[in-house]
């Protein structure tokens, strides 16, 4: 009965730490798992393996640990002002425009390589023929070329796109700013006119009593 008390306990303190795992911490293990193997081990396994066990253990967990961070960062999100909701938009765009970047660079680099791979074993298989080879060295330039060029328009791309969005948030935030500060005056300003007109209507009407009471003496 103890043990399946213990038993029972031990998974909802796992079921508990896999809700409360977040990305940073489900990327950490998956990482750590496959560069700093279990030392019990006299030999380490190889490569290959102990990245399939680290995605076969920590992959599961990804998916869960992006959830709570998602939760995590709405909640905290919720909980401040609307200058931390920008903060957070500007964040989440500027890194969406990076990785999207990223990828499409990825994308054209993965291509390059394959392309650079066919062209070089076609050039081995036509190296006695000069023209054949001559052909298809112009043909690898022309590819090195292409990437170069996509390369740079890609990251041009992505970093305007990341500088116009830092120029959008600022603008935006400044704007917020400024509206928040006229409210505040405006509502400033309603606050001293109104505690103004109650001082005046006061001292008026203390100034009348004063004088009602002065004229009844005078009557008397």
């Amino acid at each position: 009965m103890t043990e399946q008390m213990n038993g029972a306990s031990v998974d909802e303190n796992n079921c508990t730490q896999s809700e409360e795992m977040l990305l940073h911490e489900a990327l950490r293990r998956l990482i750590s798992t496959i560069i700093y193997p279990d030392g019990s081990s006299s030999s380490p396994a190889p490569l290959l393996q102990r990245i399939k066990i680290s995605v076969s253990e920590n992959g599961p967990r990804l998916g869960e640990a992006s959830k709570n961070t998602s939760r995590t960062v709405i909640r905290w999100t919720r909980s401040g002002s609307p200058l931390r909701a920008l903060l957070v938009i500007s964040v989440g765009s500027i890194a969406f425009l990076t990785l999207t970047g990223l990828l499409v660079f990825m994308l054209f680099f993965l291509a390059a390589t394959a392309n650079a791979v066919i062209i070089s074993s076609l050039i081995a298989l036509a190296a006695a023929g000069g023209f054949l080879a001559l052909f298809f060295a112009c043909v690898t330039v022309f590819y090195i070329g292409a990437i170069s060029v996509a390369a740079f328009v890609i990251s041009t791309a992505t970093i305007s796109a990341i500088i116009a969005a830092l120029v959008a948030t600022g603008w935006v935030g400044f704007f917020w700013v400024l509206w928040l500060g006229t409210k505040k005056s405006m509502d400033l300003a309603k606050h001293s006119f109104s505690m103004t007109g109650s001082a005046l209507s006061a001292y008026s009407s203390a100034r009348h009593a004063h004088r009602h009471q002065e004229l009844d003496k005078v009557s008397d």
